[in-house]
């Protein structure tokens, strides 16, 4: 009987574990174009960040010889002040231009094709970054620097969508952690570049920050060979042909579970037009998704990972880390955060949303904790300052494997295609206000309270903590449907949460 049972069965049984393994990984297809995306996306977001840090001093250099050539006297260290701040700054207000304006093109040019045209920004930005030296001209780094924050807006508004609407439901969460490894990604390549060994000697900056560009021809050699979105093929263009091209291109021959996701969303989405950031606003059918958005996005920025940058330098060199090898320490905490990010897109379509999130928060919580203790106590023992750099990577870790990741992912997730790219645009606009409002505000806090600081920190931590685990849902293999659905109201989740589990005590008492 076993011997009959067995070779009635085997085939069966194996059909079902190839099935299980072509489920879990993605097709390669898809993985080239998560690349083709990412690396003129949200790669540029980062690199950006962490590139313009290298020739800081070399800048400041050069706008005391043009100033001094124009006007034949030094700057003032106020003006040279004020004028570094409007360059590091533009990138911000660039960011949040791009975040209001991505939206709006991605409904009207599609995903793919915005982030194609996005590639304008950078390399207009990179011609007039590399061009300043040359041209004795540092204005042209204060609009060269606007123009690689539209860029990023744009794409940390396109590129999520883009991801979010390829990827099976099975690997929507792995898919979407491309926008955060691609960030931590571009932040480590910055770092590396910059060091003196390669593009961070003096006479190099222009090249430095020029070399934007190879990003972007990456992409624009690369994307073309890869479809439009399914969802917008189908749902925003009605092109039945087109989606199923696309999916089958994307997800190979049997797609026919994504052809059914897809289809049942447009059937359910027919005559409804895609929404306004305005229209979305007062749509009390999507408050608590939105709500939810807004404060992940705020404390995004605001829940210290910019303090803990800010301190790192000092930090390092109480811990008796010579200054000029403190670049490199500095690469081993853009490293952290890639290990961090790769980790949590293996993890998060087994873990879940909501645990890597809450749980990301709730180890920040303690960071801070001792990061306050051991930066109170810094002088009473030798090893103080090496526990305050244990708090630093810490903490980094805590971040990447939860809110540095999850956030963006949500923000895909917790919307329909007629919703998700206004959503984008609120998102977006918040984070970017966000982190403009921290780079304004922080010096002050720090000014003010000085180690206790980590305490405001620790208070937006705890908040957002609490707020994960009462209101936001698990998204972790559902449909954009069924979370739509889900999360209409807290008392809707609730009986859910009840049903399931009079669902799972009734199945186990049967057993």
């Amino acid at each position: 009987m076993p011997k009959q049972f067995m070779d009635e069965y085997e085939p069966l049984l194996l059909k079902d574990f190839e099935d299980s393994q072509k489920a879990k990984f993605p097709n390669f297809s898809l993985l080239l174009a998560l690349c083709a995306a990412c690396i003129g996306g949200t790669f540029q977001y980062g690199y950006n960040i962490s590139v313009i840090n290298a020739p800081t001093v070399y800048v400041h250099d050069f706008i005391n010889q043009t100033w001094k050539e124009r006007f034949q006297t030094d700057i003032s260290e106020d003006v040279l002040t004020l004028l570094w701040s409007t360059i590091v700054s533009g990138y911000t207000i660039g960011g949040f231009i791009g975040a209001t304006i991505g939206g709006v093109l991605s409904v009207k040019m599609g995903r793919k094709m915005t982030l194609l045209a996005n590639n304008i920004f950078a390399l207009t930005a990179a011609l007039l970054l590399g061009l300043s030296y040359p041209a004795g001209l540092f204005e042209l780094l204060i609009i060269g620097r606007l123009f690689t924050g539209i860029n990023a807006g744009v794409a940390i508004c396109v590129q999520p969508q883009y991801l979010g609407e390829i990827a099976p439901t099975s690997l929507r969460g792995a898919m979407g952690m491309g926008t955060s490894i691609f960030i931590t990604g571009g932040i480590l390549c910055g770092q590396i570049v910059g060091l003196k060994e390669l593009l961070g000697r003096e006479e190099y900056w222009p090249i430095l920050l020029a070399s934007t560009c190879i990003p972007a021809f990456l992409q624009l050699l690369i994307l073309p060979w890869f479809p439009e979105s399914p969802r917008y093929l189908l749902i925003d263009r009605g092109d039945e042909e087109g989606c199923k091209k696309a999916l089958k291109q994307l997800h190979g021959a049997n797609c026919d579970q994504e052809w059914e996701d897809v289809y049942q969303e447009r059937t359910n989405l027919v005559g409804l037009k895609a929404n306004s950031p305005w229209e979305l606003l007062r749509d009390r059918s999507v408050r608590w998704q939105l709500l939810t958005i807004i404060l992940l996005n705020t404390a995004q920025q605001m829940n210290g990972i910019n303090a803990i940058y800010f301190y790192a330098d000092y930090l390092f060199k109480q811990a008796g880390i010579p200054s000029d090898k403190i670049p490199y320490v500095t690469i081993g905490t853009g490293g952290c955060e890639c290990i961090t990010a790769l980790t949590c897109g293996m993890l998060i379509d087994r873990l879940g949303r909501k645990a890597l999130i809450g749980g990301g928060y709730s180890l920040m919580c303690i960071c801070c904790i001792l990061f306050t203790l051991t930066l109170t106590f810094q002088d009473a023992s030798p090893i103080i300052p090496y526990l305050s750099m244990a708090c630093v990577f810490a903490f980094i870790l805590s971040f990447g494997l939860g809110p540095g990741g999850v956030t963006n992912i949500l923000t895909a997730e917790l919307f329909t295609q007629t919703s998700r790219s206004a959503a984008y645009i609120i998102s977006g606009s918040v984070n970017w206000f966000s982190f403009f409002f921290i780079g304004l505000v922080f010096p002050f806090i720090v000014l003010g309270l000085q180690q206790y600081c980590f305490l405001v920190f620790l208070a937006i931590c705890f908040s957002m903590a609490i707020y994960i685990f009462l209101v936001i849902p698990e998204t972790k293999n559902k449909t954009f449907l069924e979370i739509h659905n889900e999360f209409q109201s807290p008392n809707n989740r609730a009986v859910n949460h009840t049903g399931d589990a009079v669902t799972m005590l009734s199945a186990t008492s049967s057993i």
